[in-house]
């Protein structure tokens, strides 16, 4: 099979039957209940400052895209960037200054995980230039899936911002808005910083946002 020519819809369905026996003994994290009504909190600058630190969770939504070109559904090809709703320029701009807001604020990052689709790839691309990534499928973009496909990407997301992360460091996610919003009701605006707090198997923790245009506030 050649696995270069499948749509991404077409490869995460057949993650999808990877994880089913997974997923089949437990409620299906697409299931899950989420918040009726999330409230974002904004963060502090002692929260940056135990950030510092290390031990958390950081998941960024890519820069700004154009919705006048959506996804090609069911047709995305994840070698083929022009079947994707596409970073703009502007976006660019976006996640190279919060990648710099991050860099200036002395946040540690040892692993960088990433959504497949080209907007979050260039996106983690230009916050991040020369930086080793990981592009994980089960960061996928679920606003066109269904339940049974959102579940592994839901559960893997779940399990990235729960699972502790190296001493003195943090874990960065670049993904997409609605699969927190599948996963706890928040639908964070493009290049939003969010802050979890990993507990391991008790779960995860949200403590706070950095939209773009706080990071000269933080930092000063």
């Amino acid at each position: 099979m050649n696995f270069r020519l499948l749509s991404a819809y077409k490869l995460l369905a057949l993650a999808t039957m990877v994880v089913s026996t997974v997923a089949s003994g437990a409620a299906s994290p697409a299931s899950a209940p989420v918040a009726s009504k999330f409230a974002e909190v904004p963060a502090s600058a002692e929260l940056l400052a135990k950030v510092r630190a290390g031990g958390f969770v950081l998941y960024l939504r890519h820069g700004y895209t154009d919705n006048n070109r959506p996804d090609r559904v069911p047709d995305v090809d994840l070698n083929d960037c022009s079947t994707q709703r596409p970073l703009t320029e502007e976006g660019r701009l976006l996640a190279k200054r919060v990648g710099e807001a991050i860099s200036k604020a002395k946040l540690p990052i040892s692993e960088i995980r990433i959504s497949p689709l080209c907007r979050s790839r260039e996106s983690a691309a230009a916050a991040f230039p020369g930086k080793p990534v990981t592009i994980d499928k089960l960061l996928m973009y679920t606003a066109n899936l269904t339940d049974v496909q959102k579940a592994p990407i839901i559960a893997n997301t779940r399990s990235l911002l729960s699972t502790p992360t190296a001493q003195g460091s943090n874990r960065l996610l670049v993904a997409h808005a609605p699969n927190l919003m599948d996963l706890i009701g928040y639908f964070p605006k493009e290049g939003t910083l969010v802050i979890f707090g990993p507990k391991g198997e008790a779960g995860f923790e949200y403590l706070g946002s950095v939209a773009p245009a706080r990071w000269s506030e933080l930092l000063h």
